[in-house]
C-alpha cells in the first residue's frame, strides 16, 4: 500500500496532498529489547554467550508478520515505533555486523509497509544493556572501558533480574528478590553511572581515556552511529520509513550532579524526582565499584504520606567485589576528581567535577545531548536526506529548559515519553480517587483524572515549543500495565470469564489516556504490542517482569476473531482522524455516551479527504453521522470513513453511537 510522503510544518504532520495527519501507533514491541528466542529474563542466564546471540525472530517471524501487521491495522493503528538495538546489530564483536539480522530487520520494515504502517525506527536501550538490568549496548562495551559485568551483582553496580530471581521458587511475584519496576534503579548504580558519562561526557570528564586511538566518547558514540547506519543503507529506499528515534530515554549519568549529593528528597537544587530503591550519591557508587562497603539510604513509596520517603538504610557490596579488571583505569580519579584511602575512605578533590567544565556549569541537554542528536542526524541523512529525527528530552525533568536541547537537528520530532508513575509503579487504577506519585496532588473522578493525564501530556508537548516555532510532538511511550490489582484480569480469564468485566479498570485507564491525547492533539505510539507476551506475571512482555502489552497469546481462544488476543481492546480501539482536509482543531470521544466530535479548519482546495477511523466495536449498535457542508461515505471493506467538504472554513463533524455495543469476549 502507497503511503503519502509526509513533511513537517511547523507542529503538524502534513502529506503530500496537504492534509493534517495525526500519527497514532504502537511500540513493536517489547521482547525486541532481548534475543530470541530464550533471551527473556524468564530465562537465568549469565550473559555468557552474549557474542552468539541472535535477535532475528523478534518481534515475530517473518511468516507471522502478516497476522499480527493484520491485527494492528485492523485496530486503527497507522504507524509503528519499530524497535532494535545496538547490541542486536553488533553483538559479536566491535565492527562485526549481524548481516542476516540486518536483512530480517530490512523485510520486515517492507512488510509493514504492505500493510499501511509508517514506521520510524528506535534505538532501543534501558539501563544501558542486559547485563546492567534492562538492554541496549553489547557486551563488549564494558570490556573496552575496563569493567568486568560478571562482578556487577556482587558488587552491586548493577540489579539484574537473572542474578536476583529465584527461577525455583513458584510465586506469583518475588518482591522480596526482585520488586516489580526495579530496573529502573539502575540509573543511578556504579555501571550506568560510569558507561553514561563516558558516553556523553567521555572528552570532558575522562580525556585520558582513550580506547583504540580514540577518546571513550568518540569510541563508543562512533560505533553506536555506524550501527544505525548499516541499518539506514537497508531500509533508505523505503517510503514508509520516516526517521530514526535516535535513542531511548537517554540518560546523563553523572553529568550535572555534585559527586557527594544523595537525593532523597525534592529541594531548589535539583528538579529530578525522588525514586524508590537504593538512594545513591556518585561517590558512593564509586566507592562501591571498587570494593567498599557501604550504607546507603533506601526509599520506598509511602501511602500514607502520597510520596516516596527513606525507610530504611541497606549495607552495599558486603562482599567487597571491585568492577574494574584494572583499578588503576578508573578514568575519573585520573581526570581528579576524587582518589580512595586504603582504608576505603574517599576523598573528593572536586565535588563539581560533574558539573562545571573549564570553570562554566553544564547543563546535559544543551551541552551534550543536542552535539549527539545532530551527529546521529548528520549521519542518517547521508542515507535519507528526508527523515525525521526522532528525540526524546529527559524523561523525568519538568524544566524545559533542561530537558530539551536548544540545538536540535532540522526536521525534528519531540518523542517524548509520558507515563502515568502511580498506575506504572503501583499497578493500580481507580477513577473514584488516585493521586499522582510524583506531584503527591490527589485526583477525584474521570475528570480528575483525565486532567491530570492532560498536565502530564502537556509538560512533554511544551517542551516542543523551545524548537524554534515549535516541532511536532509524537508520545513516543505511553501505556498501562495489564496485570494490575494483582493480576486479577489473568485469574478471572484462566476461569473462564472473557467478558469485558475482569478488565474495566484497564479499559477506563487507556480511555482517559487517550481522550487526554485527543484534547492536545498528540501523535502517539502505545507500549506495546509483544508477540509473545504471557499471562504469567513472572514473563510477561518477557523483560523484567513488564507487562504492558495490548496483545497476549495466552488469550488468543478463537484464531478466526482477529480480535481474539487483544486485551481490553475498548480502551484503545476507538474512533480518531487519521488525515484532514485541511487543519484539525479539536477532537473528543465520549466512549460512555458514543459521541464522538471534531472541529476542523477545511481546507477544500486540498482534493483528498478527512479520513476517520470508525471501529465497529465502538459503533456496532449503529450510529449518525452530522456533518453539514460535507459528503462523505466508507471506504469499501474498512472501518474508515471518508468527509469531503463542500467549501473552507470551520466545521464540525458528529458521529452518535444509536445503541450500546454488543458485549463481546476479549
Amino acid at each position: 500500500m502507497a503511503l503519502s510522503k509526509l513533511k513537517i510544518v511547523g507542529d503538524r504532520f502534513v502529506d503530500e496532498f496537504g492534509r493534517h495527519i495525526i500519527l497514532r501507533g504502537v511500540n513493536l514491541g517489547g521482547d525486541c529489547k532481548l534475543p530470541y528466542p530464550d533471551g527473556g529474563t524468564h530465562f537465568p542466564s549469565d550473559f555468557s554467550d552474549h557474542r552468539e546471540v541472535s535477535f532475528i525472530g523478534r518481534p515475530f517471524s517473518l511468516k507471522e508478520a502478516d497476522e499480527h501487521f493484520s491485527r494492528l491495522a485492523h485496530w486503527g493503528f497507522n504507524c509503528l515505533r519499530l524497535l532494535t538495538s545496538w547490541e542486536a546489530i553488533e553483538h559479536a564483536g566491535p565492527g562485526e555486523y549481524d548481516e542476516a539480522y540486518l536483512d530480517y530487520f530490512a523485510q520486515l520494515c517492507e512488510k509493514a509497509s504492505e500493510h499501511g504502517f509508517y514506521v520510524y525506527v528506535d534505538f532501543h536501550q534501558d539501563v544501558w544493556s542486559r547485563m546492567s538490568g534492562g538492554d541496549g549496548a553489547p557486551c563488549w562495551c564494558f570490556e573496552k572501558v575496563g569493567l568486568d559485568y560478571r562482578k556487577f551483582d556482587a558488587a552491586e553496580a548493577a540489579f539484574v533480574m537473572q542474578q536476583r530471581y529465584d527461577y525455583s521458587d513458584t510465586r506469583p511475584r518475588q518482591d522480596d528478590n526482585y520488586p516489580q519496576m526495579s530496573w529502573v534503579r539502575n540509573y543511578a548504580y556504579a555501571a550506568n553511572g560510569i558507561m553514561w558519562t563516558l558516553f556523553f561526557g567521555g572528552r570532558d570528564f575522562a580525556p585520558g581515556c582513550e580506547i583504540d586511538g580514540l577518546n571513550v566518547q568518540d569510541y563508543l558514540q562512533s560505533h553506536f552511529i555506524n550501527c544505525q547506519k548499516e541499518l539506514a543503507k537497508r531500509i533508505s529506499h523505503l517510503g514508509n520509513v520516516i526517521g530514526f528515534d535516535a535513542l531511548n530515554e537517554p540518560n546523563a549519568g553523572w553529568i550535572g550532579k555534585s559527586l557527594s549529593y544523595c537525593h532523597t528528597k525534592m529541594n531548589d537544587a535539583t528538579d529530578d524526582p525522588v525514586l524508590p530503591g537504593l538512594a545513591w550519591s556518585p561517590i558512593n557508587a564509586l566507592r562501591a565499584s571498587h570494593g567498599v562497603s557501604i550504607d546507603v539510604p533506601y526509599m520506598a513509596i509511602s501511602l500514607r504520606k502520597l510520596g516516596i520517603t527513606q525507610t530504611d538504610t541497606v549495607t552495599v557490596n558486603k562482599k567487597g567485589a571491585s568492577i574494574w579488571l584494572d583499578a588503576e583505569r578508573d578514568p575519573f580519579q585520573l581526570a581528579g576528581a576524587y582518589t580512595i584511602n586504603a582504608d576505603g575512605s574517599a576523598k573528593v578533590l572536586q565535588d563539581d567535577f560533574f558539573q562545571k567544565v573549564d570553570g562554566k556549569p553544564v547543563v546535559f541537554a544543551h551541552d551534550y545531548l543536542g552535539d549527539f542528536y545532530q551527529a546521529v542526524a548528520a549521519a542518517l541523512r547521508e542515507e535519507n536526506p528526508d527523515w525525521f529525527i526522532f528525540i526524546e528530552p529527559d524523561l523525568l525533568k519538568k524544566d524545559s529548559d533542561l530537558a530539551f536541547p536548544q540545538n536540535l537537528p532540522e526536521r525534528t520530532v519531540n518523542a517524548g515519553h509520558c507515563y502515568d508513575v502511580s498506575t506504572l509503579l503501583l499497578k493500580r487504577f481507580n477513577s473514584r480517587f488516585g493521586f499522582n506519585l510524583l506531584s503527591g496532588k490527589p485526583r477525584v473522578g474521570r475528570s480528575g483524572c483525565q486532567r491530570d493525564f492532560v498536565e502530564q501530556f502537556s509538560e512533554v508537548k511544551r517542551q516542543s515549543e523551545i524548537s524554534g516555532g515549535g516541532c511536532p510532538t509524537l508520545i513516543g511511550e505511553f501505556g498501562i500495565p495489564f496485570d494490575m490489582n494483582g493480576a486479577k484480569s489473568y485469574k478471572a480469564f484462566k476461569e473462564g470469564d472473557c467478558s469485558e468485566k475482569p478488565w474495566r479498570a484497564q479499559i477506563e485507564s487507556q480511555d482517559l489516556l487517550y481522550n487526554a491525547l485527543d484534547e492536545l492533539l498528540l501523535n502517539s505510539t502505545q507500549w506495546n504490542y509483544t508477540a509473545s507476551n504471557s499471562n504469567s506475571t513472572a514473563a510477561g512482555d518477557g523483560w523484567n517482569q513488564e507487562d504492558l502489552s495490548i496483545y497476549s497469546p495466552d488469550q488468543k481462544i478463537n484464531i478466526e476473531d482477529i480480535n481474539s488476543g487483544g486485551r481490553a481492546i475498548q480502551g484503545f480501539v476507538r474512533p480518531y482522524v487519521r488525515c484532514t482536509q485541511g487543519i484539525l482543531k479539536k477532537v473528543s470521544f465520549d466512549s460512555l455516551r458514543g459521541l464522538f466530535e471534531v472541529e476542523l479548519d477545511a481546507d477544500a482546495s486540498v482534493a483528498v479527504a478527512t479520513e476517520i477511523f470508525l471501529p465497529e466495536i465502538q459503533f456496532s449498535g449503529g450510529y449518525t453521522i452530522s456533518a453539514p457542508g460535507f459528503s462523505f461515505e466508507r471506504i469499501a471493506n474498512t472501518e474508515v470513513m471518508c468527509f469531503v467538504a463542500d467549501s473552507s472554513g470551520r466545521k464540525d463533524i458528529s458521529i452518535k453511537r444509536t445503541s450500546f455495543p454488543m458485549k463481546r469476549s476479549i
